[in-house]
């Protein structure tokens, strides 16, 4: 039914209104503005969110029980704060997965500038298919699953795999290096797998901003005879350098979260000591064991942390530079 049709129904019987092309233009300028259509559609992605972000927040609540599955909850034994008191015995593996969760993340932010570094080697590259080419190929592995990407290292670095092979008929080696089942290497090696997945990607970001610089101030550098080096140092590193810092900050709120499906295909009987990071030991306990009144604190408790760490890194913000990030 078209607009014109639909005002003719809603208007009442015997009303003393002539109706027009311009009175009716006006009506559907007045309810169907584009700003208005705008905010309309993004109702749906609210309602999503909230199904999916807001409402499992109510199963904060078996945390207070020895939650069974299939059960009413007001026939589950209320055990108060015992959940959250279990956490801390030294024999449920909570610091072990807290410890992990912490390093890893510390060692992903100590490498969170080499995006930056890509970033500008890529945009110093004089032929521009050369550049896209690289960032297309670099890209892709942020695409692919964590599977696949398991596939691939387990093919070169396994035991039997390329490197291995290849290291063996040269004669360099005499026993197999195996870095996948490596306890003493299992951080680094993580750090420099997701490395390899995501620091073409995260260079996007760091491109897109670098697209925003006034030019300008590149052309005034050569007059002053600046070279290509003091560029970088004076004009592309302080340009996209609040990047940065924002994308800093919500990382270090987020450091009690991991890419959980990293860890979970990559871990071991040999490195689970050094892989078993919250997110899994959260799943371990619920799903593996059945403990989901105990796995439901342990996340509640993260939760709770990584609100408060985004607070104190905003208010940190605020204080170093004058602007916060929420």
């Amino acid at each position: 039914m078209c607009t014109s049709s639909l005002l003719l129904i809603l208007i009442p019987k015997g009303a003393d209104l002539v109706l027009n092309v311009n009175s009716i233009e006006k009506l559907k300028t007045r309810f169907l503005k584009p700003k208005l259509v705008l905010l309309y559609s993004i109702i749906p992605f609210i309602i999503l969110i909230f199904v999916f972000s807001y409402v499992p927040l109510f199963g904060w609540v078996f945390s207070f029980f020895d939650y069974r599955p299939g059960m009413p909850l007001e026939k589950q034994q209320f055990v108060g704060l015992y959940n959250f008191a279990l956490a801390f015995d030294k024999f449920s593996g909570f610091y072990n997965a807290l410890r992990n969760t912490i390093v890893l993340n510390v060692l992903g932010l100590i490498a969170s500038p080499l995006p930056i570094a890509f970033a500008i080697m890529l945009a110093e590259i004089k032929q521009k298919r050369l550049s896209k080419f690289i960032q297309i190929v670099t890209s892709l592995p942020n695409f692919i699953s964590w599977i696949l990407v398991y596939s691939v290292f387990f093919a070169f670095f396994g035991n039997e795999g390329f490197v291995n092979s290849v290291l063996g008929n040269l004669g360099l080696i005499t026993n197999h290096i195996n870095l996948l089942g490596d306890v003493n290497a299992a951080w680094y090696f993580q750090t420099l797998v997701g490395i390899w997945k995501t620091l073409g990607w995260n260079a996007i970001i760091y491109i897109a901003a670098m697209s925003g610089i006034d030019q300008e101030l590149y052309s005034a550098a050569e007059v002053d005879g600046a070279g290509r080096f003091a560029k970088i140092r004076h004009i592309t590193i302080p340009g996209i350098l609040p990047t940065y810092i924002v994308l800093l900050l919500l990382a270090v709120s987020n450091m009690l979260s991991n890419s959980f499906e990293q860890y979970f295909v990559f871990r071991n009987q040999l490195t689970i000591s050094k892989l078993d990071v919250l997110d899994i030991f959260i799943y371990t306990k619920g799903i593996g064991a059945g403990q989901f009144g105990f796995a439901t604190a342990v996340g509640m408790m993260k939760s709770v942390v990584s609100i408060g760490l985004l607070m104190f890194v905003n208010k940190l913000s605020k204080w170093v530079r004058g602007d916060s990030i929420i």
